[in-house]
């Protein structure tokens, strides 16, 4: 603790994080840390002073030392931790697992290494205190099996609140039916508390998203990664529009101008949403779309309601202004024999070719 001899004990499994604390957490309540209140903490390695914040969303008193390090850019309750005490978020993991600048003296490392490392100096300062087992949940990747690392990333997200409110509107006033009429409640669950949508993927398939980063030639440390050069993208058609967009934007010719697609691709669900008026020829009026557009009934499973039926319903009503059915029947799912959806990542199929 800041000008004292006290120390407040954190708990961590992923030791190597704490390069990226920007708080500690403790509960408003907690009689224990009372004292400390409007307090900081100075990090052991970069000397970083760091507040201590009150928050009882996410601290529990009963839990460990009821004292949590903050990490808002690698631990997705951090991050929400992060936006309610306005903390700095840094990042300490480059794209291939190493430590990156924000390390100190564990830059480079990767970050198992890092995590060994960490522990002994800590143990060289006289700051560990211990180590036991603690059951936890791990993502892996489906492909890889390697662990997930979160991450802040910049991504293309949707806002969705005005969607969102047209689509459970069109349900409460009876205009789209949802058929058996007991998932209704999934629908507003979904879309009554809907989040800003992320649209993009890192993926080799998929539509390419139609945005492009553009810069002057010879123009250095104008990153497309720094949140501060946002303005610098352009979303257009194709890239003759871009170019277009691009000289407006920069004010020079566009002889001056290099423009860098994005590698990403949009979701599965935004490409799908799609689905009931692209196939007629839209964005044109064409035959197609004035005769089989809008449609009448959906047929699906009930476990892609939000996913597909959804985002359908929310694109629809923004692009098109219409509905695109008027009524959404649900079928029952076939489960195995504990109940649970099949599915190849379960490896619960069953091979249709055995069964004949």
């Amino acid at each position: 603790v800041e000008d004292s001899s006290e120390q407040l004990i954190v708990a961590t499994t992923r030791l190597e994080t704490m390069l990226g604390d920007t708080a500690v957490a403790i509960h408003p309540e907690d009689e224990r840390y009372k004292h400390l209140h409007g307090k900081f903490v100075i990090h052991p390695f970069n000397g970083r002073r760091i507040p201590i914040v009150c928050d009882e969303k996410l601290v529990d008193m009963s839990f460990g030392t009821g004292a949590v390090k903050i990490t808002p850019a690698h631990d997705p309750n951090d991050y929400e931790c992060g936006k309610r005490h306005n903390l700095e978020f840094i990042t300490i993991l480059g794209p291939d697992g190493s430590i990156n600048h924000n390390g100190s003296q564990f830059e480079g490392m990767m970050r198992y290494d890092a995590r060994i490392a960490v522990e002994e100096a800590l143990k060289e300062k006289g700051l560990y205190k211990g180590k036991e087992p603690n059951k936890m949940r791990l993502g892996l990747c489906s492909r890889s099996g390697d662990i997930l690392e979160p991450m802040i990333t910049p991504q293309w997200y949707v806002n969705c609140d005005g969607m969102a409110k047209r689509s459970t509107d069109a349900v409460r006033k009876g205009e789209l039916k949802i058929l058996p009429a007991e998932h209704e409640k999934t629908w507003f669950q979904w879309l009554d508390n809907i989040r800003d949508w992320c649209v993009s993927r890192q993926l080799w398939w998929g539509h390419q998203i139609p945005a492009w980063f553009a810069t002057k030639k010879g123009e250095e440390g104008v990153l497309k990664t720094d949140m501060k050069n946002n303005d610098r993208w352009v979303v257009a058609r194709n890239e003759e529009d871009a170019f277009a967009k691009a000289v407006n934007l920069l004010g020079c010719s566009k002889d001056e101008i290099i423009l860098e697609r994005d590698e990403d691709v949009l979701d599965t669900w935004f490409s799908s949403g799609l689905f009931p008026f692209s196939v007629m020829g839209w964005p044109d009026n064409t035959n197609d779309f004035k005769a089989f557009y809008p449609t009448s009934l959906l047929e699906t499973g009930l476990d892609i309601l939000f996913f597909w039926v959804a985002r359908m319903v929310m694109m629809g009503l923004q692009l098109t202004d219409t509905l695109p059915f008027h009524t959404v029947y649900l079928h029952a799912m076939v489960r195995d024999k504990d109940g649970r959806k099949m599915s190849k990542s379960l490896g619960n199929v069953i091979d249709p070719l055995e069964v004949i």
